[in-house]
């Protein structure tokens, strides 16, 4: 079922994204050789707490983290450890805030230091397929419209698309109806509607569209070894534009925080 959020909620919402997004501009900031990916984990952990939220995804499901660190060929659901971060890595992190009982969800690919060209065009890609999928979700649009906006993007330029993870509807519990897919498949084509919160978010392969799931029973990687990205941000469907919520100062692509419908 769909949860249409009334104006209080989205209020809360809001506030929580607002949250989400300060506690990401710091992880960003704080990526660095040397580092671990516990050492991140510890400073979301520090970051929420401080701003009064709660980690959305430590404990769900059992996830032992407050970040989900996917490092390289980790495409999504990393767990923080002592993964030292290398110069020319990339790394995927994805946070989710709980604030006064609303929830957030956001990701960004942050480069450690000088990366490879074709690294760099793949993290270009990715964000730029967000940004079309993002213009896609608009009031009276449908969710194949965000799926075929992204799909169009990645597959021009010949990245594998994951399949089986997905956006999603957030905001009142961790993952809502409807599912966002990145590519236009058989499943469910609800019409976005005002009220509506959903979370997009292309994850991307530079190889081809299989992955694996490790012994861990969490942690996602291309089945060929190669490198991922994955963006991801929270949407208000309102009623003459939608709003991006978990926007941050620091993205320096398409910087409105706002798409008309």
């Amino acid at each position: 079922m769909i949860r249409i959020k009334t104006a209080r909620q989205l209020a809360g919402i809001r506030e929580s994204c607002r949250l989400l997004g300060s506690v990401l501009e710091t992880l960003e900031n704080s990526v660095t050789t040397g580092i671990t990916t516990a050492g991140l984990d510890a400073i979301a952990r520090q970051e929420i707490k401080a701003l009064g939220g709660k980690p959305s995804f430590l404990g769900y499901q059992g996830f032992p983290g407050a970040l989900c660190t996917s490092v390289n060929e980790e495409v999504i659901h990393g767990i923080p450890g002592d993964r030292v971060l290398q110069r020319g890595d990339v790394i995927s992190i994805d946070c989710g805030v709980v604030y006064d009982g609303y929830y957030s969800d956001s990701a960004v690919t942050v480069p450690v230091g000088t990366v490879s060209p074709e690294v760099e065009k793949l993290l270009q890609i990715t964000q730029e397929a967000l940004e079309r999928g993002i213009q896609a979700a608009c009031r009276g649009n449908r969710v194949n419209d965000v799926s075929r906006a992204i799909y169009q993007v990645i597959s021009e330029h010949g990245y594998g698309v994951v399949r089986p993870y997905c956006g999603h509807g957030v905001g009142l519990a961790i993952h809502e109806d409807p599912q966002i897919p990145n590519y236009v498949g058989r499943g469910p084509n609800p019409r976005l509607k005002s009220g509506m919160v959903i979370a997009v978010e292309p994850m991307v392969n530079l190889g081809g569209d299989d992955i694996e799931v490790l012994d861990d029973e969490w942690t996602v990687v291309t089945a060929d070894n190669t490198v991922s990205a994955h963006f991801e941000h929270t949407l208000a469907i309102l009623g003459d534009h939608t709003e991006v919520l978990t926007r941050r100062r620091s993205e320096s692509l398409h910087s409105s925080a706002e798409v008309s419908a």
